[in-house]
């Protein structure tokens, strides 16, 4: 059976722009809901989509941690080239990470964390879910049972180097939580089981903004943009970005 790839999206609307950073296994369909709902509140919204995802597992395992950065940065570049100058950021689980990392690295408007682990004793958590998304793949692929139970041990045996660089990358992450002083609003889901949930108290403690804020979602799992909440979550972002001190 043939899988349709997912694609990156550009959802152009006023002058805001807010860059959009799935999570770690996902790709730009985690975002793109919320792309919609700000398209229609006038803001326009970039997703990229990481090197190695909304693939098959295998090609995951070939790339690693710093191209991702590398493909955030140009996504930030991408909205920058068609005009943009301030930008916000939303980012999930990983995208989280990566918008925390852009908000220490960058000039930009303000930050959207959802879900973004800061602990690593999460391993155990995240290359859970990355044998979950293995397992779902091939069963799209439809393997029978035996392949699939066989093809996910072997991906998840040779997934432990990428987990070791996604550690660091996460630790140094969090190493640098105090020194951003941009806006930051923290979702976290209450029903979480891919992180540590307490990764969300540490970030809006640490952070230096001002301007911050928490909100915890009582009934929402970890890929809160697609979750019974997401209406509420999509409101919620809206509201933190109206209330930033834009230019335009």
């Amino acid at each position: 059976m043939k899988i349709k790839q997912p694609k990156a999206f550009t959802f152009e609307a006023g002058p805001r722009a807010v860059l959009l950073l799935h999570g770690f296994t996902g790709h730009s369909a985690d975002v793109r809901m919320l792309g919609r709902f700000l398209e229609k509140k006038g803001y326009t919204s970039h997703a990229p989509i990481y090197r190695g995802h909304g693939l098959p597992p295998e090609e995951l395992l070939k790339t690693n941690p710093d191209q991702w950065w590398e493909d955030v940065k140009n996504a930030m570049q991408h909205l920058k080239e068609l005009g943009y100058e301030e930008i916000a950021v939303a980012g999930l689980s990983l995208g989280g990470v990566l918008s925390l990392k852009l908000a220490y690295s960058e000039n930009i408007k303000a930050i959207i964390s959802m879900c973004a682990p800061m602990f690593f004793d999460n391993e155990t958590q995240l290359s859970k879910a990355f044998k979950i998304f293995a397992k779902e793949y091939k069963q799209l692929e439809q393997k029978d049972e035996e392949t699939i139970k066989e093809e996910v041990e072997l991906l998840v045996e040779n997934s432990k180097d990428l987990f070791a660089e996604l550690g660091k990358t996460i630790t140094d992450v969090k190493n640098n939580v105090d020194t951003i002083y941009t806006p930051v609003f923290v979702v976290q889901a209450r029903n979480d089981q891919i992180i540590n949930t307490d990764s969300a108290n540490y970030i809006y403690e640490k952070v230096e903004s001002d301007k911050r804020d928490i909100k915890w979602y009582e009934e929402s799992g970890h890929v809160i943009t697609l979750d019974k909440e997401k209406e509420q979550l999509h409101e919620d972002i809206f509201q933190f970005l109206e209330g930033l001190d834009w230019k335009l």
